[in-house]
């Protein structure tokens, strides 16, 4: 789980995606999407360290990741993106305990 006091990296996974299968849901995962997860797990490090709000670093990031999939998808696309994330959410699968915790 991600703790906003002590920031530990989240993965997400949409699984949802129509263009995962069942069996490996990472099958569809851009190569570079490790290192672009990367990147925002340091930017989110450095601003929880700069003790910016946790809600206005989610927000300042959804707004931005909004932005790129406005100049990237169409509205249909970013609906589909959206609603993989709904239903990730409604799953628990943010909510999910470290095994190693």
């Amino acid at each position: 789980m991600c703790a906003p006091e002590t920031f530990q990296p989240c993965e997400i996974l949409m699984p949802n995606d129509q263009r995962s299968s069942a069996a490996d849901p990472f099958a569809a995962a851009p190569p570079d999407l490790s290192h672009a997860g990367s990147v925002v797990d340091k930017a989110i490090e450095y601003m929880m360290e700069q003790r910016i709000d946790p809600l206005s670093v989610a927000s300042a990031l959804l707004g931005g990741a909004l932005g790129l999939l406005a100049r990237s998808l169409d509205d249909r696309g970013i609906v589909q993106v959206l609603t993989n994330a709904i239903h990730s959410v409604e799953a628990g699968e943010l909510r999910q305990e470290d095994p190693s915790a």
